[in-house]
């Protein structure tokens, strides 16, 4: 890894620069030097600039992260990182050793995500290869919508929906990368509406009956904002009970279809949950298969952060019944350590995003093309410049294989466990669940001057004060990071959230979550 950066570097601006930025007669040129040498990856200058911000970023962002030794965060108040990044631009540029010494403060005032004792949130770390694929894809700079200008993002794109579709369980899906695990599950609320009543697209969600959206009580927000966005309103959204391990009550979402064709409102779509974002739940598919069948619901699946599990034959079983879904989203830089953001929307139906988004806009897709026009894929979504994000996928699954991928899964899965008894056996600590599902492990710490009292609600309402203070004493040592948040559906009060997933961390990065809160939280 160390020389990767360095060589990506000088192999692929060798290549490009020999066609960038030809404006050498340009009445504005100064007589030293011309606006096309300050642009051209040709010129000595820009090389060697270059070459010292990528090793500014192998010594200071990419080797320091994996030592458990630095901090996760150089915390400072806003304001004061505003004055210590040097925000404001000015009339004439800065030097390039200025914009070095920028480089490094960016770096020095940034969360490190792939530190061993970020714990915080979905994601943690980027696989180098998927590293790779970014700095190729920041490269490369194109617009994955036509064959014409992104030739290989497309048939990769192509390939990869296909190996998607077949883990799923898919016989002939397809699929589009968005811009985060939320737009998925809005694209599937815009789908559900469209598979309802095709009309729609002209004549608009105002035409019929009021349609209405179920999902459980703690599935993702997204599905809120959606309803804002398409025009449903979020008095649309119907929640339906979660037992107390957090998976949806399959007799309770018939229960409430039921209720909806009562007040004369259609339900278009149900969406499950693989990974809940709090608890970590996994939602009776099969169970809610049967009913959004029974009543022609379409059954979206939130895989965004649970996933992964399907890459694993020894964990998959999680996720049975997730190919009588309709549509699947799935963050592949959550749970198997793509680079931010490589969200795919799997749909099972071939043709169906087409039909629902194609306008066929006449300087993109003209049908006359010299090859098969089956390959401009950018009528598959709502968007039209689209980033290419496969790069980052495709060079990861490579560079692994299955067997790799499934193993970093099962990694996470076994620190998890190995987490929950370590917190179930130390004293202080009580687990917000018995078992977990998923690899998020909740729990409280209860501090020595709180433990053996009456649980009153006042003695709760003290013990919601602990997580918060821990955590602002934990950032501000730059020790760890770990999320906290009540939970208002279960009644629950602020707890900690552990969330594992980096490969890199041991059981000893487990021991150290606990011996870290003691230390920090006993005289709390």
């Amino acid at each position: 890894m160390n020389k990767l950066i360095p060589n990506l570097t000088k192999q692929l601006y060798s290549k490009h620069s020999s066609c960038l930025f030809r404006y050498r007669n340009m009445a504005s040129q100064t007589p030293s030097k011309s606006i096309a040498q300050d642009y051209s990856y040709a010129e000595p200058e820009i090389q060697q600039f270059v070459k010292d911000f990528s090793k500014l970023i192998q010594d200071e962002a990419l080797t320091p992260q994996t030592d458990p030794n630095t901090k996760v965060i150089n915390f400072r108040q806003p304001l004061d990182l505003q004055k210590y990044l040097d925000v404001e631009i000015d009339e004439e540029p800065v030097s390039r050793e200025k914009l070095l010494e920028l480089g490094r403060r960016v770096i020095d005032g940034s969360v490190v995500s792939g530190h061993p004792r970020f714990f915080n949130q979905l994601y943690s770390g980027i696989d180098p290869y998927s590293l790779f694929g970014a700095w190729l894809a920041e490269v490369l700079n194109c617009n994955v919508h036509t064959y014409e200008v992104a030739p290989v993002m497309v048939v990769l794109e192509n390939y990869i929906f296909k190996k998607l579709s077949s883990i799923i369980g898919y016989q002939d899906g397809e699929g589009v990368f968005c811009p985060g695990g939320s737009f998925c599950n809005i694209m599937a609320i815009h789908l559900a509406k469209l598979k309802y009543d095709p009309t729609l697209k002209q004549k608009g969600v105002f035409s019929i009956q009021p349609m209405v959206l179920l999902t459980s009580e703690d599935a993702h927000y997204s599905i809120a904002k959606g309803a804002n966005f398409l025009g449903f309103g979020t008095d649309s959204i119907i929640k339906v009970k979660t037992d107390d391990k957090g998976r949806v009550k399959p007799d309770d979402l018939e229960n409430k279809i039921q209720q909806c064709k009562q007040n004369k409102t259609t339900p278009v779509m149900f969406m499950a949950t693989c990974g809940t974002t709090v608890l970590g739940a996994y939602d009776d598919l099969e169970g809610v298969a049967d009913v959004c069948q029974r009543h022609n619901v379409w059954m979206h699946v939130d895989a965004a952060w649970g996933g992964g599990v399907m890459l694993s034959d020894k964990l998959k079983h999680l996720t049975k019944g997730v190919e009588r879904s309709d549509s699947v989203a799935w963050n592949i830089h959550k749970m198997s350590g793509a680079g931010i953001q490589c969200s795919a929307l799997v749909v099972k139906e071939k043709g169906f995003l087409e039909k629902c988004n194609a306008y066929r806009a006449e300087y993109l897709f003209q049908p006359d093309k010299l090859y098969d026009t089956e390959y401009d894929i950018g009528d598959r979504t709502v968007q039209c410049g689209r980033k290419n994000d496969v790069l980052k996928v495709w060079l990861m699954w490579k560079g692994r294989g299955d067997k790799a991928m499934a193993a970093r899964v099962e990694k996470a899965f076994e620190n998890a466990k190995y987490l929950t008894e370590k917190v179930r056996s130390t004293e202080g600590f009580r687990l917000v669940l018995p078992e977990y599902q998923c690899t998020n492990i909740s729990f409280w710490y209860i501090p020595p001057r709180l433990r053996g009292k009456e649980e009153t609600p006042e003695w709760w309402q003290e013990v919601a004060k602990i997580a918060p203070n821990i955590k602002a004493r934990m950032m501000l040592k730059g020790s760890m990071m770990i999320g906290y948040q009540p939970m208002s559906t279960k009644g629950l009060v602020n707890f900690f959230r552990v969330i594992v997933g980096n490969p890199i961390c041991e059981k000893s990065d487990m021991d150290f979550i606990v011996e870290e809160i003691v230390r920090l939280g006993d005289t709390v």
